[in-house]
């Protein structure tokens, strides 16, 4: 059984998603509700929970502060808030598990069972997740979270060269001649890289427009990248390179 802890201000959403983890969860144990953060906080250290669902806007103390004062966090850690498809992107850039309300039970089922994994939130994923949720403020961290088996790589995005559709999954090229692969299609990668100067040029690329070093045109219009790489520019893409350097 995994032991969890639900941290809401709002006590209707502490007793919904309580009955939807009875409903649809039975490996999950709620051991503690709480609708003050500085009781949750306590909470986490009294009862070591396995997993703890959090709000993030809370009164008092949010729920980026609560984490703080624990220090290490020795927990599968699961958000849940109202944010919008804004917010969307900033989990997705840092790789942290997130529920929207109101809560879909598959969504949900999804969620504990990553837990179950017992995949703990590294601190570097926190602070990319907080600079994200600064959109106003147009901070942009300077990495992007990989989700592996294992845990989470950090890849700095200037390093990183290209990224390659392969149907369910996206493969990342770094100009240290690392690769990765994540359990993402490419239209998730795009959907939150195309706003720090990536462009999806071709069904099956999305490039870093600072590592394009030639374009070449023919029947077959292509770029050369930094590191030797020859990628495909689909007709209905040219005129995007166009508006984003007013060349060709």
């Amino acid at each position: 059984m995994l032991k969890a802890i639900i941290i809401d201000d709002e006590p209707d959403c502490v007793k919904l998603l309580a009955l939807q983890l009875k409903m649809y969860c039975k490996q999950v144990d709620v051991i503690g509700e709480y609708t003050h953060s500085e009781d949750g906080l306590l909470g986490i250290k009294e009862l070591q929970p396995d997993l703890v669902f959090l709000d993030i806007e809370m009164p008092m103390m949010n729920g980026f502060q609560l984490l703080e004062k624990l220090g290490d966090i020795n927990f599968s850690l699961v958000f849940v808030t109202a944010y919008d498809q804004f917010a969307v992107k900033a989990f997705r850039f840092s790789a942290l598990d997130y529920l929207l309300k109101p809560i879909a039970g598959n969504d949900l089922t999804t969620a504990v069972k990553k837990a179950e994994a017992r995949k703990w939130p590294e601190k570097q994923q926190l602070e990319i997740l907080k600079q994200q949720l600064k959109g106003d403020e147009k901070i942009w961290p300077e990495k992007i979270a990989l989700p592996f088996q294992n845990g989470v790589t950090f890849v700095e995005l200037k390093q990183l060269i290209y990224c390659k559709s392969d149907n369910n999954y996206t493969h990342f090229y770094l100009a240290d001649n690392q690769q990765y692969t994540v359990a993402k299609t490419l239209g998730d990668i795009q959907e939150i890289l195309e706003e720090r100067n990536f462009l999806r040029v071709h069904r099956q690329y999305l490039i870093n427009l600072d590592h394009i070093k030639k374009y070449v045109r023919g029947e077959g219009n292509y770029l050369i990248l930094s590191n030797g790489q020859s990628i495909p520019v689909a007709r209905n893409q040219k005129e995007r390179l166009i508006e984003k350097f007013g060349w060709l």
